[in-house]
């Protein structure tokens, strides 16, 4: 019997790129998917773009952020492995189905993630850090087992920027094993709009977000 998967869509103001990502999830060569849109409160056309997929769950919230938009669509989600496409990604047909299959050969592995190649939209200057990072293992790619969601639970809706970077480490303190396929499987938009085109701000909230890890596994270690 083949697995659902839930992929879940956070977006904000998409309208630019949000029925491209729709169309690239909808053509997964993986045939038992469900799709959820989580709208963090757009005031662009976005849900009418949703209108347009019969096929496409759409669930909206007041803007909190992108953790939060996310937390709405797992929740309303029903696949026994879920995962992420932001709304300015493309993913390859056979991203799926590669990470169902990696999950189910490897019990071991509770997440697995996939590399990307970026795209530099026209008219945007590509940032310095671009050379080393095209290719490279992209967080937003995880696939994970229902198991991990009911263990660790959902983003922590605090982050705004790093929020799957603290969230996989709550999945490894966790005792999962994150896996990483070695082929490039989504494209990645870069517009110079992208929560993390600034990698000033991005290190900031990294950052943060290891302190608060330390300080929860020193909480965790007292306790034992």
């Amino acid at each position: 019997m083949t697995s659902l998967v839930s992929v879940v869509l956070p977006v904000f103001n998409g309208e630019a790129f949000l029925a491209e990502a729709l169309d690239a999830i909808l053509a997964q060569d993986y045939p038992s998917l469900e799709v959820i849109v989580a709208d963090d409160g757009s005031t662009d056309s976005t849900p009418d773009i949703v209108k347009r997929y019969d096929a496409v769950k759409y669930v909206r919230q007041d803007n909190a952020g992108p953790s939060a938009a996310r937390n709405a669509g797992i929740a309303m989600s029903t696949g026994g492995f879920v995962t992420f496409c932001d709304c300015d990604d493309l993913y390859h047909p056979g991203k799926v189905s590669a990470q169902v299959s990696h999950l189910e050969t490897h019990p071991a592995a509770g997440c697995v993630m996939v590399r990307h190649h970026t795209i530099i939209e026209p008219g945007t200057t590509p940032p310095a850090w671009i050379e080393k990072d095209d290719g490279g293992v992209q967080v937003q790619s995880a696939m994970v087992r229902r198991e991990v969601i009911d263990t660790v639970g959902g983003y922590n809706p605090e982050y705004r920027m790093s929020e799957n970077m603290e969230w996989l480490s709550r999945i490894k303190t966790a005792g999962f094993g994150i896996d990483v396929i070695d082929e490039i499987l989504v494209e990645r938009r870069l517009h110079g709009t992208n929560a993390s085109y600034d990698r000033r701000d991005l290190q900031t909230s990294l950052l943060g977000s290891l302190r608060s890890r330390i300080a929860a596994n020193r909480q965790a270690e007292a306790r034992r």
